[in-house]
């Protein structure tokens, strides 16, 4: 019986959703916030919440477990430099899942995952219209 066992495959084979789930956060400990659907956002914050956790102890055994998994060297140093001691007094509660509205594609609910305590402001995302299609007014110059 899988009682209270809670695992998401997402999908996808084991390799697949591991490769996922390392370059989802790896992305996020590069940018502070991505934006990806609902499903993927709440198994990264299981899983980069457990890196954050070994990260908070400096160790060689935890760099090497977290090498393991985070491949990208400058976002291994930004890890274990800037957002670990971050959250060195927390216990836990380091990400935070924001529901988003829907991808426009495939109606996916999409949800905006953030690290907590650090500012990254949202990037205003500019409409894509073109500027021919809207009306010319005249210059009063």
């Amino acid at each position: 019986m899988r009682h209270r066992v809670r695992k998401g495959k997402l999908g996808l084979k084991t390799q697949h959703r591991l490769s996922l789930l390392k370059n989802l956060a790896t992305e996020l400990f590069r940018h502070g916030r991505i934006i990806t659907t609902d499903a993927r956002a709440k198994e990264l914050k299981r899983f980069s919440e457990k890196l954050i956790t070994t990260a908070k102890v400096d160790s060689v055994q935890s760099r090497r477990i977290i090498d393991a998994k985070i491949k990208n060297r400058d976002v291994l140093k930004n890890l274990f430099e800037f957002i670990a001691p971050s959250f060195i007094d927390r216990p836990g509660g380091y990400t935070r899942v924001i529901k988003l509205s829907y991808r426009r594609g495939d109606s996916a609910p999409l949800s905006a995952i953030e690290l907590v305590g650090l500012d990254v402001p949202f990037k205003e995302v500019e409409s894509k219209v073109n500027e021919e299609s809207q009306p010319n007014t005249p210059d009063e110059s």
